[in-house]
């Protein structure tokens, strides 16, 4: 498939169309399409239009400019602009502007991106269908009776609904990669630490990363290439992030590459599924790859770990929430221990609630040995296990979640079954790895199939290329959608 961002970025460097134009067609498209498909909580027109018109003035100056220059965007409610509202989709955030930028904003408005505005999420994140949103669910754009998936489902939906050409997420068990597979699109979850945290407002620290959500691998690629790098701001920030562009990798032969399947991601999962995903495996043991039989027995303790130490960390990070520095704050109290008592019962819902409960729960006396400790034991076997794993193969196929996109509300009455729904992603964020979604096909009922290529730390050039390899076949069998801009 052909780059949309490389197209476009065409169009408006030949005359074509100014970004002015093609803006004000997406801010149409969104006032058309979101209100049956709800990705966006709000909508930055008139800031977008003031930077479409400071790109087409670059433009006529005859400037050379990023392939992001100009391209309409959207970024997840849980990275910070300054001046614009940043709630994480939360009653307790209601009316925060931050006074400062995302480190990812910072690099992407130097690029020249335009900013269409905030898409919709899980609140906090916590959720893998995009529906405890306190502004309401996002719906899943190939089929509105379904869900988009979480938590970065806004996100997903704005690009497979044509409304934003690209848009960031953040995955902390595999809210870039589980939405990306539900939508259609692809999806990208870097390397810990390859892509800077600042300006994150923090789910669980130590598996939270942004990556771009795209039409195409070559999309998710330029994008990678615009907001990787270290930065001082972040801690966590690595300085030995490759600083080679990775698009411009994407066309090199997959022959002769160790493609690695553990039989352990194929066990529970649906027959349609489990055919698509083998599917794709045979057509990359057709281009000469080297498909190779490996085991990953640490899986099944993948989604327990996950949920105690997010929730640890959750715990934690949304401590600070207390009614005193920023945010909502509860009407009626009797004294500062009530006001901040109610404050989070207000502000918080029921499913931030339930993971702040099991976090607290974990790290208490008693307990913090038998859950929290063990948890960090069994994540480092399971990091081991990938080490070991990455000496036999040079990237991972998987399927990304073990059936396709719920039905509304089907995750309120399934409560475990959603959180088991995890099991494929939350591997990689614990491991802190990187890993591509994209269309492996669709199930009966027409909703596409996700699969992932999983890689070592800081080879996002080889998933990549991997996962171009597989787009360029034509065997996704998933199109764009019609509604929406169409250039």
């Amino acid at each position: 498939m052909e780059s949309k961002i490389l197209s476009l970025g065409a169009k408006l460097r030949r005359g074509e169309i100014t970004c002015t134009e093609l803006t004000q067609q997406y801010l149409q498209a969104i006032q058309t399409e979101d209100p049956s498909v709800h990705a966006y909580v709000k909508v930055t027109s008139e800031q977008a239009l003031q930077q479409a018109a400071a790109i087409d003035a670059a433009f006529m100056r005859g400037e050379e400019l990023n392939p992001l220059a100009g391209i309409p965007m959207a970024i997840k409610d849980n990275m910070t602009i300054k001046g614009i509202e940043t709630t994480c989709c939360s009653k307790i955030l209601q009316g925060y502007k931050p006074t400062y930028h995302a480190s990812v904003w910072e690099k992407l408005s130097k690029a020249g991106a335009v900013l269409l505005g905030k898409t919709n999420m899980d609140e906090f994140a916590m959720g893998s269908t995009c529906e405890s949103s306190r502004f309401g669910p996002t719906y899943n754009p190939r089929n509105l009776s379904y869900v988009p998936g979480g938590s970065s489902g806004g996100s997903a939906a704005a690009v497979a609904a044509n409304t934003a050409v690209y848009a960031l997420g953040s995955d902390t068990g595999g809210s870039i990669r589980q939405p990306a597979g539900f939508c259609g699109i692809v999806g990208l979850k870097p390397t810990y630490g390859a892509v800077s945290r600042y300006g994150l407002i923090a789910y669980a620290s130590s598996l939270d990363q942004i990556g771009p959500l795209t039409p195409t691998v070559k999309d998710a690629a330029l994008v990678f290439d615009a907001i990787k790098g270290y930065d001082t701001k972040d801690h966590t920030s690595r300085k030995d992030i490759p600083a080679t562009s990775v698009a411009d990798k994407l066309n090199r032969s997959v022959k002769g590459k160790r493609l690695g399947v553990a039989k352990e991601y194929f066990e529970d999962l649906d027959s349609g599924m489990k055919d698509a995903v083998y599917q794709a495996i045979a057509h990359y043991e057709s281009e000469g790859a080297q498909i190779v039989e490996v085991e990953l027995p640490l899986l099944k303790h993948a989604v327990p770990v996950y949920y105690i130490l997010a929730c640890a960390e959750a715990s934690s990070n949304l401590g600070r929430y207390d009614g005193i520095r920023y945010g909502f704050r509860a009407e009626k109290y009797t004294d500062i221990n009530d006001m901040i008592m109610r404050t989070r019962s207000e502000g918080f819902g029921k499913e931030v609630q339930r993971r702040i409960m099991l976090g607290t729960y974990v790290l208490s006396s008693g307990y913090f040995d038998a859950y929290y400790k063990k948890a960090q034991l069994l994540r480092n076997q399971i990091i081991s296990s990938f080490d070991t794993l990455f000496t036999k193969c040079d990237a991972l196929v998987a399927p990304i979640a073990p059936r396709t996109a719920f039905p509304l509300n089907y995750a309120s009455d399934n409560i475990i079954e959603t959180y088991l729904s995890d099991i494929y992603t939350v591997p990689v964020n614990i491991a802190g790895l990187p890993a591509v979604s994209l269309p492996c096909g669709k199930d009966a009922k027409g909703l596409p199939i996700g699969m992932q290529l999983i890689g070592k730390q800081f080879d996002e050039e080889t998933i990549l290329n991997l996962a171009a390899n597989f787009e360029r076949s034509g065997r996704a069998g998933i199109e764009p959608l019609s509604k929406g801009v169409r250039l």
